[in-house]
């Protein structure tokens, strides 16, 4: 089994955030919380369920990460995007993503 992370998107403004190892969502990947065994990603999922129907967060998955030199990377492009950042300038405030983080 891959290592697994909780990650949704915050309802308050859509930001992406992680699941940290107490119980809060935070906006950086590397305070996560890491799931290495079925017991700990079923958990997972049902705190992902229960804050989803609170309405703290939407898009909740569950999501394959590996770990390098003590730094988390999601398996997935995808989902490297979301922990950087976007792909490019939008708003104030927000930087690119590292295109070393993103690269496959």
């Amino acid at each position: 089994m891959t290592d697994k992370v909780l990650t949704a998107n915050r309802l308050s403004d859509g930001i992406a955030v992680w699941l940290d190892a107490n119980g809060q969502w935070v906006e950086n990947l590397q305070d996560a919380i890491v799931a290495r065994h079925p017991e700990a990603v079923a958990s997972l999922e049902a705190i992902g369920k229960r804050d989803f129907a609170q309405n703290r967060v939407v898009d909740v998955a569950v999501i394959d990460v590996q770990e390098q030199d003590g730094k988390l990377w999601p398996l997935r492009l995808r989902e490297r995007i979301r922990a950087q950042g976007p792909t490019m300038e939008y708003a104030a405030g927000y930087r690119p993503a590292d295109p070393a983080f993103i690269a496959v």
